[in-house]
């Protein structure tokens, strides 16, 4: 594969000799390509002197009547007998609830971007849904739900990818032949009829992930025209594609890592021609930073812009916002009619101000071990067992009631005692249940007994709207609590407990004295003392950006605390090892005789032959390695050129996408394949056209006849589980090739 810059740059305008041996002197690779097109012109011009008018017509304006046919079947399958099944399937549970919230403009929490889910909320808008439904998984819908029309739009994201397919598959320089088959494969894949069927947000992400390849592969072609208004208007495509496809899942960042690779392999080799003026090779940098990274950064940002500002209510995802953004919620309870300033005798509820930070919180459940004294976590739903009075220290008289107001302040010595249980806040030198070097940190006694550990000091950081550190204020103080005893300070990571622990966040105490560590920051959310006048808790806004950041930190909290419970078995989840083998499907619904029944599962050739064709493309890079290595010289620049990015570029985003489930520990099921079954699909397409385009015509047209025909037949084979199976499961009997694909019982 070794070959001058010029073979495999990516588009460097390069006119270099090879320096090895038995390699013709290259050319650059946007060169090769123009070459290659100017070929096939002059065969094309051949052949159009014996054809009669209308193949001669077909054959020049096959780049839009193909597409348009194989597009009229997607919408055909993809739309086909969709509102068949009136009932909530599979994640329609989850994602219809969240189109609810925007229609009823309820602030929610998840662990996905929010531009799929506001696509949702859209298709309920369209459909004429006031967001009243709960969306419960199987129950069935309401009939002023119009759910068909939800579930088109979602399957309009589904069609619209077979015509993004086929021009992928042109821009990478595949023939006609393996154009149309790369097209066929992803218009006959089961899967992605089926996960395009339903109110889910994968149809979304797939379609983003081919605009962004398409873009990526458009713009990798007009290399040799660099900065024309084409070449800019496709890099921000690109851009902008990119920003779209990690709105929707973060597994969007897996092919902006592609491009990302691509971009500094093209900017790598633009830096070693000598010939490029220094000022030019400082605009390819600068228009790639604008395009690919600016671009991308303002799409998503925009995107949460657009959830803050429509989600204006308060909604059952409050929890997981800091406090001051919660405040300014219409409807919610946060700071309304709470004193401004906290005094002793207030009953309060303790936020911590880290990204993703939870209530301080306490139950009567006890550690398992350690200390078995009664936990502290910290808890993102709102309940009692969040609230804490305010109390003196154990050296001061007892609180009493009827004694003159004494605020809070910085540098008092104090008791928070938890308002369902009675018993104090405190920590001793014990271990962490997690987080070993930290001290545990429980409730321990009541109002009289108890000792000095229950004491904290009240160590006031900032407050937003006052350089008083006087007084501890409501929602506006940020303040650190150290334990008067041991130094060490109250904090609430990122860590999650055990089950035992209803894995809820652990709270810790942590010797290390660090003032910038925002786990340590802490302050009061709601308030309630009757001897106080309530303040207007909305008088105060929460910064955009510092709501944007704290907010991703808690998706990808959350995200990763998706781990498989060993207490409970989940039959749809699967292993990474099962997918590329087509070894399991998913159960979409149940799987009663009376309903109607979907599983999820792809069409055979299309897995086990694009799996295959990773291997094969492995081996025919080594294969003409080792040739090159003895001195063979069969492959021209351009044919370098095209094994190196239209072969080997897929087989790297199959990796990016594919790769990462082997190392997460979270839950995984077989639809998160389907990224990386795209790149599969299109390394297929370049080994079947790398292996039959220089054969005679009638090995061609029969090969690909065999491989067309049988992706077809396929397809029709499996179509009920996609179209949905009526009727008893037994009769679906003949699907079942293996005992793993469940979608008829024993």
């Amino acid at each position: 594969m070794a070959a001058s810059k010029g073979a495999v740059a990516s588009g460097a305008d390069l006119d270099q000799t090879t320096r090895r041996r038995n390699v013709q002197a290259s050319t650059p690779s946007s060169g090769a390509a123009n070459q290659v097109e100017v070929d096939d012109k002059k065969t094309q011009s051949k052949k159009q002197t014996t054809q009669s008018p209308l193949l001669k017509f077909l054959d020049e304006w096959e780049f839009l009547i193909a597409p348009f046919i194989f597009t009229a079947f997607a919408f055909f399958t993809r739309l086909y007998k969709i509102g068949l099944s009136p009932i909530v399937t599979w994640d329609e549970a989850h994602f219809g609830k969240f189109g609810s919230h925007y229609l009823k403009r309820e602030f929610y929490f998840d662990v996905h971007p929010p531009l799929g889910k506001m696509l949702v909320g859209l298709s309920g808008y369209l459909a004429g849904y006031n967001g009243s439904f709960e969306f419960k998984s199987g129950e069935r819908y309401p009939d002023e739900l119009n759910y068909t029309v939800m579930r088109a739009f979602n399957a309009f994201f589904g069609a619209v990818t077979i015509p993004l397919a086929y021009y992928t598959a042109r821009e990478l320089n595949f023939k006609r032949p393996a154009v149309w088959f790369v097209t066929l494969m992803v218009l006959c894949e089961n899967s992605y009829t089926t996960i395009s069927r339903f109110i889910l947000l994968d149809s979304m992400l797939l379609c983003f992930t081919f605009t962004t390849v398409l873009c990526w592969a458009r713009f990798h072609k007009l290399q040799h025209k660099s900065f024309s208004f084409e070449w800019f208007a496709w890099l921000i495509l690109t851009g902008v594609s990119i920003g779209c496809v990690c709105s929707v899942k973060w597994v969007g960042f897996f092919v902006t890592a592609l491009v990302g690779l691509y971009t500094i392999e093209d900017l790598w080799n633009k830096f070693g021609d000598l010939k490029m003026p220094k000022v030019e090779l400082a605009a390819h940098l600068g228009a790639r930073v604008a395009g690919l990274i600016v671009v991308p950064v303002i799409i998503y940002m925009l995107s949460f812009a657009l959830h803050f500002a429509i989600l204006e209510n308060s909604g059952p995802g409050d929890a997981q916002m800091s406090s001051l953004f919660q405040a300014n919620l219409k409807g919610t309870e946060v700071g309304k009619d709470s004193p401004l300033e906290i005094a002793y005798g207030s009953r309060a509820t303790i936020k911590n101000m880290g990204y993703g930070g939870g209530l301080l919180h306490s139950h009567i459940q006890t550690y398992p071990e350690g200390s078995t004294q009664q936990q502290i976590t910290c808890y993102h739903h709102k309940d009692a067992n969040n609230e804490w009075w305010f109390y003196p220290n154990r050296m001061q008289p007892e609180y009493d009631p009827e004694a003159p107001i004494k605020y809070v302040g910085d540098g008092d010595v104090l008791r928070l005692i938890h308002s369902q249980t009675g018993r104090n806040l405190h920590s001793h030198d014990v271990a962490a249940p997690v987080t070993k070097s930290h001290k545990e940190v429980s409730c321990y006694g009541n109002t009289t007994v108890g000792d000095d550990k229950d004491h904290w000091t009240m160590e006031i950081v900032k407050d937003v709207v006052s350089n008083d550190r006087s007084r501890v204020r409501t929602l506006t103080t940020a303040f650190r609590l150290r334990h008067t005893v041991l130094g060490c300070y109250l904090r609430a990571g990122n860590v999650n407990l055990p089950q035992w622990g209803f894995k809820q966040i652990e709270t810790t105490c942590v010797p290390e004295n660090n003032p910038k560590d925002v786990y340590t920051h802490w302050n009061v959310e709601a308030h309630w003392n009757d001897k106080l006048p309530a303040a207007d808790a909305g008088a105060y806004k929460s910064p955009f950006f510092q709501d944007f950041i704290h907010l991703n930190v808690a998706m990808m909290t959350s995200n990763n605390a998706l781990v498989p419970d060993p207490d409970k078995q989940d039959d749809l989840a699967s292993q990474f090892w099962q997918w590329p083998i087509l070894h399991v499907g998913l159960r979409m619904c149940g799987w009663d005789d009376n309903i109607v029944k979907y599983f999820l599962l792809g069409n055979p050739l299309v897995y086990w032959g694009s799996t295959a064709s990773l291997g094969a493309l492995g081996l025919l890079v080594i294969w003409y390695l080792i040739r090159w290595q003895r001195g063979y010289d069969e492959l021209k620049p351009s044919d370098i050129d095209h094994i190196h990015y239209s072969g080997i570029y897929p087989v790297l985003g199959w990796v990016l996408h594919y790769l990462p489930f082997m190392a997460m520990a979270r839950v995984t099921y077989v639809h998160h394949y389907y990224p990386a079954l795209y790149f599969a699909i299109l390394t297929f397409g370049f080994v079947t056209d790398w292996v039959l385009r220089h054969q005679v015509q009638s090995v061609q047209y029969i090969l690909y006849g065999v491989l067309y025909a049988a992706t077809i037949g396929l397809y029709i084979l499996f179509m009920p589980i996609s179209w949905g199976m009526v009727g008893p499961n037994r009769q679906y009997s003949y699907l079942k090739w293996f005992d793993t694909w469940r979608m008829s019982d024993p």
